[in-house]
């Protein structure tokens, strides 16, 4: 497991949303990509067949991503929640 926080100075968030910033989904992602490659190492092109996103992300808010080995090779599981809430979920495959 492991957990993040985007600051609320992100370039991203500049134009998601004004006002009410919040964490672009593919920011959330790439989280979520890192924890998989400081598990198993680098691992070139990546899938994800599956993903849904269920709750936002605020600026400085922490989130924790958890992660599941599926019985296929090079296939996970993910989590990504904040205090016991979910946020996303899905699969990454390698291609």
């Amino acid at each position: 497991m492991s957990t993040f926080s985007i600051a609320g100075d992100h370039p991203a968030l500049a134009g998601h949303f004004p006002g009410r910033p919040v964490v672009p989904g593919v920011v959330i992602l790439d989280r979520v990509l890192d924890a998989v490659e400081a598990a198993h190492g680098p691992l070139g092109a990546l899938r994800l067949p599956q993903v849904k996103f269920t709750a936002p992300l605020l600026p400085g808010q922490q989130a924790r991503i958890a992660l599941q080995a599926q019985a296929t090779p090079a296939r996970w599981r993910f989590r990504v929640e904040r205090d016991g809430q979910l946020l996303a979920s899905g699969e990454i495959a390698a291609a």
